[in-house]
């Protein structure tokens, strides 16, 4: 079976593409039907580092998204949609997939439409409740859409065929062990851990927030921080907790780094988690049962992160602060209460594990091998 998948920008849509691409590997092999891998992407997103390094071959094509507001950038980008598609389509008809397959992403749009023009089957992954432009339009033309949340399913026709997959997560996220995670990070087997992160660049009205939680739990006799800041963030907030006499490397409970590389270790040892709401990091939160409390990117196209969110507050599993709410006394607060109160945080670990899909990307591939099931 000859597969294309698509997906780029941030690792958001990138990573997921990847782990469908390995369960289909080891689907199909197991079923002793070779299987030939290719990616489509751009030069600039992050899959020409990461794809590569993943052992996959990656074909680009030139196309950029569209500006939110009315500009002279807009009226190229049209022209290089339609260059991007005439790529798209020679990558098809070099390559003669069996089915193509889209996780998000501009570049996901021209590739998907010249599949469907050329009569392949088609799927695409939705991961938010609110779908994004591109994923709307595609579902037109395609002949699957995988959501990762069932509220999504209203915004799609009901002739469209959705399947409720759930978001896929790296295997390691699962199988990620707390006693080994504990000893590798450094921290206290004893201690409940309030896991931070504002994504891979990290959040500014995160981390100045949490200034005032170190300040609140530094020495706490029954719970670690583990705080991962972002990069260009670190030095900032160590040099604020140092104005304080907040000294983390001499404090037997606070631990901060710029980057964790092993966040499933870190997920594992979680017993609370401050995030904000990407479709990723949610999914891999409720496969773990970690309660969250969720501060919504604000400025995230359609605002979906607040409706991904308010989800997983519906459903009991987190608590959401609005990020133009969010103060440092405020999240003291919300902390301290959930810590203070083991049942509700046992109920809310409770609730996160039934939101979790650990076998989304299994559901995607058996979906997507099914569509090719009338192949010559």
């Amino acid at each position: 079976m000859r597969i294309i998948l698509s997906g780029g920008g941030t690792g958001g849509h990138i990573y997921p593409a990847i782990t469908i691409a390995r369960v289909l590997e080891k689907k199909l092999l197991e079923a002793k039907e070779p299987v030939e891998i290719l990616f489509v992407g751009t030069k600039v997103g992050l899959e020409a580092d990461i794809v590569p390094k993943e052992g996959y071959e990656l074909q680009t094509i030139d196309v950029q998204g569209f500006k939110r507001q009315l500009s002279v950038k807009n009226v190229q980008t049209v022209f290089k949609i339609f260059g991007s598609l005439w790529q798209s389509i020679k990558i098809i008809r070099n390559f003669k997939p069996d089915i193509v397959i889209g996780t998000g992403g501009y570049v996901c749009g021209p590739v998907l439409l010249a599949a469907s023009l050329l009569k392949k089957p088609t799927l695409v992954q939705e991961q938010n409740v609110i779908a994004g432009i591109t994923n709307k339009t595609l579902a037109r033309f395609v002949d699957c859409v995988a959501v990762g949340y069932e509220e999504a399913k209203p915004y799609f026709s009901p002739f469209t065929k959705v399947v409720i997959s759930g978001n896929p997560i790296r295997p390691d996220v699962l199988t990620a062990q707390r006693e080994q995670a504990i000893v590798d990070l450094g921290l206290d087997i004893n201690k409940k851990t309030l896991l931070v992160s504002g994504g891979s660049r990290g959040a500014r009205s995160i981390n100045l927030a949490m200034v005032a939680v170190h300040q609140a739990f530094q020495d706490h006799k029954d719970i670690q921080i583990l705080h991962i800041t972002g990069q260009s963030e670190y030095n900032s907030i160590v040099g604020k907790l140092h104005e304080k006499g907040i000294y983390p490397e001499k404090s037997g409970n606070l631990k901060i780094v710029p980057y964790l590389y092993n966040m499933p270790q870190a997920l594992a040892c979680a017993d609370l988690a401050v995030f904000r709401a990407g479709a990723i990091g949610l999914a891999e939160l409720t496969v773990r049962a970690v309660p969250s409390v969720l501060i919504p990117y604000p400025y995230a196209a359609e605002n979906h992160q607040e409706h991904n969110a308010r989800v997983l507050a519906e459903h009991g599993a987190a608590r959401v602060i609005r990020d133009s709410d969010l103060t440092g006394e405020k999240l003291v607060t919300v902390i301290r209460a959930l810590f203070d109160d083991p049942e509700k945080l046992a109920a809310m670990a409770t609730a996160s594990k039934k939101l979790g899909h650990p076998l989304a990307a299994d559901c995607i591939a058996d979906a997507a091998i099914a569509l090719t099931g009338n192949r010559e």
